[in-house]
């Protein structure tokens, strides 16, 4: 079935079959570290447990590596197992509405090799405006369960790699961040603006439709009509957060080859040496 899935679709779980699911909120908001914790306390899908885009689904950052590098995986493993997730659970996860949040959760899940993973298509807000019921109960976490993690590492591209790939041309790089910061004309969080050299813009926010909701996979091969199913496609953003809802749209859509710099433009400009371009290429 779709990785996206509906209110109703998970209503109808926690009523029928909750034994075997996992329901994650991942609320966060860029300019609040803490508000996405806070909206989480205050009320939640019932039985929803919470994880943070920067205490669990990223590492802290250092010289290198970007502003969100992925987290520890050997602890971030282990997480899943101490809410409840192995390798059979149903794991469905929301955000504030169709945000950028839950879909570094998926691409992290499927990184280490999880198969059962899915989105809720409007997120939290769709939820309440269903009238569905919500909670500000936090779950009791008692008894963890193991996950065998099988990693994924073709889906992964270093620095490195893009710097190959892009002077030889073996791979299409994606800047999925907005117009304007892609263009150069404005950078409200790191020291350079602009974007990698040779990156095609591909807003993550394209891939939704005039409502906010997921488009449909017919939809989402004509946002990425211009690219090749046969080449392979590195997505970059900021901070490899944005790129996320890219990489589970292009996998929607039938691209096969798709890898994810973590990094991004944040571990880019990191090296005073690597150049960056502004405007069209």
């Amino acid at each position: 079935m779709s990785t996206i899935v509906n209110c109703e679709w998970l209503h109808e779980r926690l009523n029928d079959d909750p034994e075997n699911m996992v329901v994650v909120d991942v609320r966060f908001y860029l300019n609040d570290a803490e508000a996405g914790r806070k909206a989480y306390l205050k009320d939640h899908i019932p039985n929803a447990v919470y994880l943070d885009l920067e205490k669990d689904l990223s590492d802290k950052p250092q010289k290198h590596g970007g502003k969100h590098p992925l987290p520890d995986m050997e602890t971030f493993v282990a997480k899943l197992g101490n809410i409840g997730i192995n390798n059979d659970t149903d794991v469905v996860i929301y955000d504030q509405s169709n945000d950028m949040f839950a879909a570094r959760l998926w691409w992290l899940l499927d990184y280490v090799g999880h198969e059962k993973i899915f989105l809720l298509d409007g997120g939290y807000d769709e939820w309440v405006n269903q009238g569905y019921e919500v909670s500000d109960e936090i779950p009791t976490l008692t008894s963890s369960k193991k996950f065998i993690p099988d990693f994924q590492k073709y889906t992964v591209a270093d620095i490195e790699e893009v710097k190959e790939k892009m002077e030889t041309g073996a791979a299409t790089l994606i800047d999925s961040r907005a117009r304007a910061r892609y263009l150069g004309k404005t950078e409200p969080l790191y020291i350079k603006a602009g974007h990698i050299p040779g990156a095609k813009n591909f807003f993550w926010k394209d891939v939704l439709d005039d409502r906010g909701k997921w488009k449909s996979p017919a939809e989402l091969e004509d946002n990425f009509s211009a690219l090749s199913k046969d080449d392979e496609i590195i997505v970059s953003c900021g901070s490899g957060v944005s790129a996320c809802p890219n990489i589970l749209a292009l996998r929607t859509a039938g691209y096969k080859n798709v890898k994810l710099y973590p990094g991004s433009f944040s571990d880019w400009i990191s090296y005073p040496e690597n150049k960056v371009t502004k405007g069209e290429e």
